[in-house]
């Protein structure tokens, strides 16, 4: 009986993101005997053409058959320069293009290849301010059947706001008042008038806590 290979599916969609997931994924692979890559882009239908945002042309229309053919010299040449660089190999190296979303082209894929990982970039062109992982990783992350490996770029995660600490003030404020009071005079306006109702008030007015 021959040694199931080892299969790594990893998404594209020709950013610099998702180069170093490409790369990321020709390197795990490579550390085992029969390792396999599957290289995954997703595009949109759009009748007779499809749009796939290749790194020339955002955006561009063009036939399914050619977004094939794109795809493949993108990775090939791809996988030659690492492979020129490292002097590692696979085994194999598989493209599909799909006209499923993102996330659940790749899980999909994962599932029929009974894949033993799945690597994304976190967030290609869309910028980690969206999301902090991305809306195609993070639903790669909830759908997929395998463990999936997210990369993001050295320091990228510089980008995401950060959470600042509770205010001291309104801490205070809180034990002071035994909670009656939630925050300090600087931050009352603002949080005040933040939500649509409040607890206390909708129980004073109706008595009924369920209701909105």
């Amino acid at each position: 009986m021959s040694q199931h290979p080892y299969r790594v599916v990893v998404g594209t969609d020709f950013s610099e993101t998702a180069d170093l997931a490409l790369r990321e994924a020709f390197e795990l692979a490579a550390q085992k005997g029969q390792g396999e890559v599957h290289v995954l882009n997703a595009v949109q239908y759009l009748g007779e053409f499809v749009q796939m945002d290749l790194p020339e042309a955002p955006a561009y229309r063009l036939p399914i058959e050619e977004a094939q053919e794109r795809l493949e010299a993108n990775v090939g040449a791809r996988l030659s320069a690492w492979q020129a660089e490292t002097q590692h190999t696979i085994s194999r190296c598989v493209t599909y293009v799909s006209v499923e979303s993102p996330a659940v082209a790749l899980a999909q894929l994962a599932t029929d290849l009974d894949a033993d990982l799945v690597v994304i970039g976190t967030h290609g062109r869309r910028g980690l301010q969206r999301f902090l992982l991305g809306s195609v990783a993070e639903g790669v992350v909830r759908l997929a059947p395998t463990p999936v490996y997210v990369v993001r770029p050295k320091g990228g995660q510089a980008s995401v706001p950060q959470i600042e600490p509770p205010c001291p003030q309104c801490v205070e404020t809180r034990k002071a008042t035994q909670g009656q009071q939630l925050w300090c005079e600087q931050h009352r306006e603002r949080h005040g008038r933040r939500h649509a109702y409040h607890y206390a008030d909708r129980r004073l007015q109706d008595g009924n806590l369920g209701s909105l």
